[in-house]
This record gives structure tokens, sequence and C-alpha cells, in this order.
């Protein structure tokens, strides 16, 4: 990747069954170390997950080439082997839980819009994150 790549971020979505949740959270608490290293050689970042009430699940990562991260993920034997084991989780899900999910479009993010109109984020005065 180049000094000069753009960040893309990503955001998914994908339905857990009922009767599945507590396991599927345990395989989660923590992922095993091979696969984390998997999803970090193949260029993903700040990779989260939600749980939503029912099963909802929205997962969030950024990466600089998604569609090289895909392939890396698609020809690695550690991430088939993982997404085997994750896709019995899924309800209405034909094909690998990483390929197969909702994607959702992004219709909003502050950075972007602040810095289009050249604002910035501190000019103001104080950031209510701060407690000031």
């Amino acid at each position: 990747m180049t000094e000069h790549a753009t960040t893309t971020r990503h955001c998914f979505e994908l339905r857990i069954r009922p009767d599945r949740i507590d396991e599927y959270l345990a395989r989660h608490s923590p992922v095993r170390a091979e696969m984390l290293a998997e999803i970090a050689a193949a260029g993903r970042r700040n990779y989260s997950l939600f749980l939503a009430d029912g099963g909802r699940l929205i997962g969030y990562y950024e990466c600089n080439d998604d569609a090289a991260a895909q392939a890396y993920l698609a020809a690695s034997p550690i991430a088939a082997r993982w997404e085997a084991e994750m896709a019995p989780f899924f309800v209405g899900l034909e094909g690998r839980p990483d390929q197969a999910a909702t994607p959702l479009r992004e219709i909003f993010h502050l950075a972007d819009q602040l810095a289009a109109t050249g604002e910035d984020i501190r000019a103001g005065g104080s950031d209510p994150a701060d407690g000031r």
C-alpha cells in the first residue's frame, strides 16, 4: 500500500440466529489469534462488530483496497475455515459471511463534511468530549 492510499469505510449487516447468539458471542471473546492476524494482513483495520437485540449484527472496518482485502481473505485457508465455522450462525445467508453480508451505504461522515467546509473541528471552541 502506498502512503497516499485513500482509506475507505465499509459497513455491513448480517442476522444471527437468535438461538445461537450466546455461542456466537463466545466465539468472538476472543477471536482466534490466527484469524485476527489474517484480518490485519488483509489490510482491514478499525474493525468492529455491533450486536442489536434480535440478532442484528452490524460490522464496520476501514481499508485502503477492499477488493485486495477480500481477495486475500478468499484465498486464505485460515479465513475459509473460520467463515465455514461461522456460516451456520447466520439467517438467510448463502456463501461465506464475509462475502455475502449486506453492504450498507454510508450517507454521512462528520470528518468528510467538516473538511468540505474547511472548518476545523476545534476552531469553534471547546469539545464536549473533553468536558470543557
